[in-house]
């Protein structure tokens, strides 16, 4: 069975927000030709994703000298143990779906947050003598990305890191396909938001239907 990691990170929903109506267009077309496809939500505004602190590091310190989980602190336990959850649930599934808001030209900080819990030597790279190798090379991502500008051609290309960091971070763990949906325009031309969103709800179906 493929099981599918759909990853929002947006506080609004659907009625809301263009990135999340696309979401669920594309997830309810995906359910529709991939019946026996497991589904998992990942909801990053309502998730417990610890940020890498002190505690982690301490107690990433402490296995790595050869203490046991249960000689770690309770703070240190709470939050490598949620880091590990969170990197074994990555690691198990076959398909990515990320969906977020372009925000001061990247993404919501909690999806940083969640990249760096799943980004762990080991499980989604590893280390080579020549240098870092993925180990994700049998999976497929997508992204899907609302953007009230326009940064797909002009000047404001280069300005665009959201999209950019998750492509090189799907690369870092050596994921081969790597796809890109993105709504653009719709706060630079208001007039046409509703056709905007329109458009990319029916691309978003169509794509569902080949990945």
């Amino acid at each position: 069975m493929t099981k599918v990691l759909y990853i929002t990170a947006h506080p609004h929903d659907h009625n809301q927000s263009f990135s999340m109506a696309a979401g669920k267009a594309f997830m309810e077309t995906y359910k529709e030709v991939n019946p026996n496809d497991e589904i998992i939500s990942i909801d990053l505004y309502k998730e417990n994703i610890p940020h890498i602190d002190a505690d982690v590091f301490s107690g990433w310190g402490k296995l790595q000298s050869g203490k046991g989980f249960e000689e770690l602190s309770s703070e240190e336990q709470a939050k490598v143990g949620r880091l590990s959850e969170l990197s074994e649930q990555f690691v198990s599934a076959d398909k990515y779906v990320f969906v977020t808001p372009l925000w001061n030209f990247s993404f919501p900080p909690v999806m940083k947050a969640y990249l760096d819990s799943v980004s762990v030597a080991g499980k989604t790279f590893k280390y080579s003598e020549q240098g870092p190798v993925g180990l994700l090379t049998d999976k497929k991502a997508l992204h899907i990305q609302a953007r009230g500008g326009i940064y797909s051609k002009g000047p404001a290309t280069q300005m665009e890191m959201g999209h950019r960091y998750l492509n090189v971070m799907m690369q870092f763990f050596g994921v081969p396909s790597f796809e890109g949906l993105f709504v653009e325009g719709h706060n630079a031309m208001p007039d046409k938001a509703q056709e905007i969103k329109e458009n990319a709800i029916a691309r978003a179906k169509d794509l569902a239907h080949t990945f």
